[in-house]
């Protein structure tokens, strides 16, 4: 009997993956993390609002999957399994923290340094050369208003959120990776939008209020041009 190959990790369907992953292969595993670093990531990040809680989180889901890869059956997707590891590890995070500090941090987080300089040299460019750095300045700035809004969203409307407009999650897979009803998803989903519109419309006003203010250095500089010449 001819032995079939194995199949290559790089091109393997998520099934094929996830049992190649439960034989103890290293490289499978080490392709499956990198087809979903960045919605785990995302997804963890929109629970414990903390950048590097939220690594530690898929770190730690990624050692639960390893271990259990064998219960994976296939009866919901590897990224359903895969999201369901990372809630639970990071909703028994959320327990632990406010067990231990007996309060519920409710102010936006920040960005790093790190990252928003991470961000600035991933930012897409388009033609020959970079964006300027002004507009990438202007991007990374974009970026840390939006990110801190959703921070602010109530937990159960930030995670779907997430998923749903950042990853393109569809109502049903949302609904089956957060163990929600589909109409439940709806509902938050358009209630997070409203939030963020109407956040995101004061502070676009503020902005404009304060557009090509004129004080502090342009004004003394002015003012001290024009003395000189008289």
């Amino acid at each position: 009997m001819e032995q079939r190959s194995k199949p290559d990790p790089a091109s393997a369907s998520d099934p094929e993956l996830a049992a190649m992953v439960a034989a103890g292969d290293g490289a499978a595993f080490e392709v499956l993390m990198r087809r979903y670093n960045q919605v785990l990531y995302r997804l963890a990040r929109s629970i414990v609002k903390d950048d590097t809680e939220a690594e530690d989180v898929v770190q730690e889901a990624y050692l639960l999957a390893w271990r259990n890869a064998a219960s994976f059956r296939g009866d919901a997707g590897l990224a359903t399994w895969l999201t369901r590891i990372v809630v639970n590890e990071a909703a028994g995070r959320l327990r632990k923290t406010r067990r231990r500090a007996d309060i519920i941090e409710l102010v936006p987080g920040s960005v790093s340094e790190d990252d928003l300089a991470e961000d600035t040299m991933a930012e897409p460019h388009s033609g020959a050369g970079f964006a300027p750095p002004e507009t990438a300045a202007l991007r990374a700035e974009a970026r840390r208003l939006i990110e801190a809004r959703i921070d602010a969203l109530p937990d159960s409307m930030r995670t779907v959120f997430v998923l749903r407009a950042i990853e393109d999650l569809s109502v049903q897979e949302t609904a089956a990776a957060l163990g929600m009803q589909e109409a439940t998803v709806r509902s938050q989903y358009f209630r997070a939008r409203g939030l963020l519109r109407e956040a995101l419309a004061r502070d676009f006003d503020i902005g404009v209020a304060s557009a090509f203010s004129f004080d502090g250095e342009r004004c003394d500089r002015i003012v001290a041009r024009v003395l000189a010449r008289l």
